[in-house]
């Protein structure tokens, strides 16, 4: 097996150049083995997403833990958030087969090894060197056959309180495992629904609908013009990312979303304390300090905000790219279905439009994330080489998985990617000449240290 699937969240890859059945198989014997003789378990829990080679490498993944004398309750084809349920409600860890917002000829495979969240970091790294040993447990595990769907969708539907108010709603399930549950869900309240791309057979776009790049989000913006609709969402591939566009077509970033839930929920909540990534904008912690609670910043990548919010039993975090934790109501799996019908809850007990919901007093400006090419190699030596650059420059900084430099009036966050060969660049400032004062030089930056 390949060094670089291993990645920081997951193990992800190009099928079947970088992972095939084979490749799924060896897996399956690792984790199963590994779950027997580190964690005791004696059973785990399996699922899928919709993409064309997910059949295939499950089918191996199953062989693989069967061989190691484990248990595996397969529940076929979910979205994401429906095999955190599944975890959940079984007690077990398990390993859910998706690449997420990855082009579709990647694959991938998430697992856990804790009651939190997916394995990440280290955990990664020992289970890539445990497979590596080969030395795997023999056995014959029985394989139970198991479907989620029906307690899934009563599970959501029974912490949600709707208002009178009728929303329209316009989804776009970008042709992902949405599309298999998606429907169902969203007519069980009084919601004008609207869905596009809903296929379930594997045959989405190369990129799926990303919340934070916009050119992926016209046709849900034109949609929502067309037959003005309160709002439109859209989903990734395996259902835990969210993005949002207002009545008027304009995407809504993730911070002011975040906003709308926190005034809902801040005085309902005994714990305070909020949870938001490094790449987020400084509207969402000055608005939590407004209010009276505590803000926390996290590291990038849902596994480290999913173990925060639960380890410290948060009410409510999220991350820029739109992975939204929960944990008011119901067990945090991060749900990107459950994120949209909060908001399409408050929506419907008021009679402001969602861009007034969103409106506040402060201004910042900042650029979208961008992605400069980067070899795996080299990347880390990029950022090792801005940090010494700012060292030299007295400049304040957090190391946050990357570089958070932090000035009076703006900040840049440079980071190398956890799932790809990139480096990426965001920055935000209250003023537009600090912005692109700020951008221009940490853009430089990279470029200088990256040839």
């Amino acid at each position: 097996m390949l060094d670089e699937i291993f990645r920081e969240y997951d193990i992800r890859g190009k099928v079947p150049s970088e992972i095939d059945t084979d490749t799924a198989y060896k897996i399956g014997l690792g984790y199963g083995s590994y779950l027997q003789e580190y964690l005791n378990q004696k059973a785990c829990v399996v699922s899928h997403d919709n993409r064309i080679s997910s059949d295939m490498l499950h089918e191996n993944l199953i062989k693989g833990l069967l061989e190691t004398g484990i248990n595996v309750i397969d529940y076929g084809l979910t979205t994401t958030p429906m095999h955190y349920y599944a975890r959940y409600i079984n007690n077990l860890y398990g390993v859910m087969i998706t690449a997420s917002h990855n082009p579709k000829d990647d694959n991938g495979f998430k697992f856990s090894f804790d009651k939190y969240a997916n394995a990440r970091g280290d955990m990664i790294q020992e289970f890539k060197e445990y497979i590596r040993k080969g030395m795997f447990y023999k056995g014959v595990g029985k394989l139970e056959k198991k479907d989620i769907k029906d307690s899934y969708i009563e599970y959501i539907v029974k912490h949600l309180k709707f208002g009178k108010k009728r929303i329209k709603v316009v989804l776009d399930l970008a042709n992902g495992t949405t599309s298999c549950i998606a429907r169902d869900v969203f007519e069980k309240f009084n919601i004008d629904l609207t869905i596009i791309n809903e296929k379930s057979d594997g045959t989405f776009p190369s990129h799926h609908p990303d919340p934070s790049i916009e050119k992926n989000q016209e046709q849900l913006k034109n949609k929502v013009k067309e037959i003005k609709a309160d709002i439109g969402i859209g989903f990734d591939g395996d259902g835990d990312r969210i993005g949002i566009v207002d009545e008027k077509g304009n995407i809504v970033p993730i911070e002011n979303y975040a906003i709308i839930i926190l005034r809902n929920i801040i005085d309902k909540v005994d714990n305070k304390t909020f949870l938001y990534d490094a790449k987020s904008s400084d509207i969402f912690k000055d608005e939590v300090l407004r209010l009276g609670g505590k803000p926390v910043i996290c590291r990038t990548g849902s596994s480290y905000t999913q173990e925060k919010v639960l380890k410290e039993n948060m009410p409510f975090g999220f991350q820029y790219v739109g992975h939204i934790s929960f944990n008011d109501r119901l067990f945090s799996t991060e749900s990107a279905m459950y994120s949209a019908l909060r908001i399409i809850e408050i929506m419907s007990k008021t009679t402001k439009t969602l861009s007034e919901l969103i409106a506040t007093t402060d201004t910042y400006y900042n650029t979208p994330e961008e992605k400069y090419a980067s070899p795996d190699e080299r990347k880390l030596q990029v950022i090792e080489k801005i940090k010494a650059y700012c060292e030299n420059k007295n400049y304040n900084y957090l190391e946050i998985d990357g570089l958070k430099v932090i000035f009076k009036d703006g900040w840049a966050y440079v980071r190398a990617s956890n799932t790809g060969p990139n480096i990426t660049l965001r920055c935000e400032a209250k003023d537009k000449e600090v912005l692109e004062n700020l951008h221009n030089l940490f853009a430089t930056l990279i470029e200088v240290y990256n040839r």
